[in-house]
């Protein structure tokens, strides 16, 4: 599960809007990371979103009670292109947990997965694995690629979902409208959109895995929505994901352009 955590934790927090004025800078941000209301991680990041493409960096590590409990850190970057809707090129994110290196690298071409590299290699899986096919690494994304919508307006926003794999879980992710409202936060200030996240894991994952089924059948995961810029794509800046232990937070804290 931790796996899965250290991903979430890295993919929400490394995307944020721009501001009222486009332009086409290097936006540089800070986010933090909260369980049940103490913070445990910090993010910071380099991204540049416009309305064709995408290239992300970020570098997360503990925090508060996270640092007394947990050394991790990790990095990631992200890229690909808004077509109809958005396409992954690119996807790799290295992070350490207690000192163990973890490397996951996802290539895509023509939207599809072609090429993925989990360095320590996955481990075999028991009777009640469900494995990884050919077919649902068709039309795929990367976690980063799955936070990102591209929509004419914002009311749109919670209309689609995605087909995510981070390397070793397939899931979709489905959005449904929840509400709208604004956000102000160190430069930013604007409308936002609230969508409820659907979880269903496809593949890639042990049937019975009770983390896993809290998140299919009783979590309640919001995500709140902004424009960047003008570019009509909508990225997270606000998300809550309940738990078997507790809610944990990601929240924008300030955004400037270099």
């Amino acid at each position: 599960m931790f796996r899965a955590l250290a991903v979430a934790a890295l993919v929400l927090a490394t995307i944020v809007p721009g501001s009222a004025a486009y332009r086409t800078p290097t936006y540089r941000g800070e986010y933090t990371l909260s369980y049940l209301g103490l913070p445990v991680g910090r993010v910071t990041f380099d991204s540049r979103i416009d309305s064709k493409s995408y290239s992300i960096e970020g570098k997360a590590s503990a925090a508060g009670l996270g640092a007394i409990f947990y050394d991790t850190t990790g990095k990631l970057t992200a890229s690909g292109r808004f077509t109809d809707g958005v396409q992954a090129d690119r996807f790799r994110a290295e992070y350490r947990y207690d000192d163990k290196p973890t490397l996951v690298d996802i290539r895509f071409a023509g939207g599809d997965v072609v090429k993925v590299t989990n360095d320590p290699p996955l481990k075999k899986r028991g009777k009640n694995w469900v494995p990884i096919r050919p077919a649902d690494l068709k039309s795929a994304v990367d976690p980063i690629a799955a936070t990102l919508v591209k929509a004419d307006r914002l009311d749109d926003v919670c209309n689609g979902g995605a087909r995510m794999f981070d390397g070793e879980l397939r899931a979709d992710l489905a959005l449904s409208f929840a509400s709208k409202g604004e956000m102000s936060f160190e430069g930013f200030k604007g409308p936002t959109i609230t969508c409820r996240l659907k979880f269903t894991p496809a593949a890639g994952y042990r049937k019975g895995r009770r983390a896993l089924e809290f998140l299919r059948t009783k979590s309640r995961i919001m995500v709140t929505f902004a424009q960047v810029g003008q570019t009509g794509v909508y990225a997270p800046v606000y998300a809550t994901i309940g738990t078997q232990i507790g809610t944990i937070t990601v929240r924008a804290r300030r955004f400037e352009a270099l």
